[in-house]
């Protein structure tokens, strides 16, 4: 039992002493994904900005162009048509701004990592699948018919 103790305190002498259990393994992807999101935090609050300003702007507009063309009545048909046209865009252009979001974060999570990692193994020329093919004799065959 004395043995025992004595390898044990040994063992987590050097485990704290050499920091081996000291950083996590997952270290540098938080480190990662946190430093991506921080460089997409201005775009992602101007995109979602910019979801609720197209919808505003495109009921404004189909309700003056509504009272321009119908009077009163026009107005509030221009304005919920201009809502329903103005959601489309606004959706489209929300999942063009959230496509382009994740292109960012990635590129940015990507140069994280590889800024933190070790340099890529070098290249080496992948071995032969197969030999060449084989050489045959030619095979007898039949004699010339007989001439008659």
């Amino acid at each position: 039992m004395r043995i025992l103790t004595k390898s044990f305190v040994v063992f987590a002498a050097l485990t704290v002493g050499t920091g081996a259990l000291a950083q996590s393994p997952y270290y540098n992807d938080l480190g990662c994904r946190q430093y991506a999101d921080a460089q997409i935090a201005a775009l992602r609050d101007q995109a979602n900005s910019q979801a609720i300003g197209s919808t505003i702007l495109g009921a404004g507009l189909g309700a003056a162009l509504g009272a321009a063309i119908g009077g009163g009545r026009g107005a509030g048909i221009g304005a919920a048509s201009g809502a329903v046209v103005g959601t489309g865009v606004g959706a489209a252009n929300a999942q063009n701004a959230a496509t382009y979001l994740q292109q960012q974060y990635s590129a940015y999570y990507a140069q994280c990592m590889a800024s933190r990692g070790y340099p890529p193994a070098p290249y080496t020329a992948p071995a032969p699948a197969y030999g060449p093919a084989p050489v045959y004799a030619p095979q007898p065959s039949y004699p010339p018919p007989p001439r008659y």
